[in-house]
């Protein structure tokens, strides 16, 4: 069985999560002595293709360079290159890696992932929501199967874009964080910490709620915020800052996986505040990381967490406050956390996730 993946997220991402999750599918899915997958990308810029057992895999160059416009400049690469690299080969599965109004390369069958409705449901929140939605669309009508990564994704784009369940399956990301975890330290920090990891944009992060809940607790002069990633404070969040008179209490860090793992560690909780999220790796990161999980009951997210976590109503800011008390003042629960949260990541492997999309590759061939 020929199995490619197309160019279109290692054109616009140098790491990721959609990324990551097609490089793992195959990096996994070149151990199966029947199967020969590949990626097909003329000109990218994604790191994971780098890796060694991966790397082997690629039709394609990775382009070194950053400047303003450089995604263009590999996309005009990619348009007048693809029928070159992809010419004369046949495929027996196309999976594609972003969406797109017309599919820019041919195979036997085709299929799309949907890693979120977001653009669909909080439109004015994320730029280009239209169109990413419109292409979204375009791509799961000419797709013979999709997949979706958490069965609350399923609902809402079954209600939403049309599908029917017989054209869908659901398939969870594995997680493989706690590779990253070992290798990393421990460290002094001058005060204890509640982290939150990842964007802030949208009000679906929800994160001046945190902002809000943090701002109320008796946990403010003794313990810090941390921010991991997700860009700079915006004058905005600054002045919201200000506002909760936490400025004295909260950074901003930012830097690669394994000084995620180390501020995982560290951290008395992790915090994961979001009103709507596709899957949601950070909670399982913390996990790996042996760290108390503090969740929302999106509908996601508990899909995902299960157990593992302390729980809040999104929208009670009182019932979040109360949540970081109660882990940062009690052990015992603190360790029950650690210890659930230990178990559950347990569940979550790229090899499965490999397996069960290489039952529905067959399915389909």
């Amino acid at each position: 069985m020929r199995i490619a993946y197309d160019h279109q997220i290692f054109g616009q991402q140098e790491n990721g999560g959609i990324s990551r999750y097609f490089a793992e599918l195959l990096l996994n899915l070149r151990n199966y002595s029947d199967v020969e997958v590949s990626v097909v990308a003329p000109m990218h810029m994604n790191r994971y293709l780098l890796k060694r057992g991966i790397r082997e895999h690629v039709r394609g160059s990775y382009f070194p360079f950053r400047f303003r416009g450089h995604r263009r400049v590999i996309g005009a690469v990619n348009s007048v290159a693809l029928p070159l690299y992809w010419g004369g080969k046949g495929v027996d599965v196309v999976h594609e890696t972003l969406y797109s109004n017309c599919a820019a390369v041919r195979g036997r069958a085709r299929v799309t992932t949907i890693h979120d409705m977001i653009h669909e449901l909080f439109p004015d929140e994320l730029p280009a929501s239209r169109t990413v939605a419109a292409e979204k669309l375009a791509a799961v009508r000419r797709s013979d199967h999709v997949i979706c990564i958490s069965e609350a994704t399923r609902q809402d784009a079954m209600q939403i874009l049309g599908l029917n369940l017989e054209q869908t399956s659901v398939i969870y990301h594995g997680c493989s964080f706690h590779q990253v975890a070992a290798s990393s330290e421990m460290h002094a920090v001058p005060r204890p910490y509640i982290l939150y990891v990842g964007s802030r944009g949208g009000r679906y992060k929800n994160f001046d709620a945190l902002l809000a809940a943090f701002g109320e607790s008796s946990l403010k002069g003794s313990f810090d915020l941390v921010a991991f990633g997700g860009g700079a404070f915006t004058v905005s969040e600054l002045g919201k800052i200000r506002k909760v008179g936490i400025s004295d209490a909260i950074r901003h860090v930012t830097g690669d996986d394994c000084l995620l793992a180390g501020y995982y560690r560290n951290a008395t909780a992790f915090v994961y505040p979001s009103r709507y999220e596709g899957f949601g790796f950070p909670p399982l990161e913390a996990m790996a990381s042996n760290c108390p999980v503090i969740c929302s009951t999106a509908k996601s997210v508990v899909e995902i967490v299960g157990e593992a976590a302390a729980y809040f109503d999104p929208n009670d800011i009182n019932g979040l406050r109360d949540s970081l008390e109660r882990v940062a003042g009690d052990a015992q629960f603190a360790a029950d956390l650690r210890a659930r949260g230990s178990a559950r990541v347990k569940e979550y492997s790229w090899q499965k996730c490999a397996e069960q999309t290489l039952s529905v590759y067959r399915q389909l061939s």
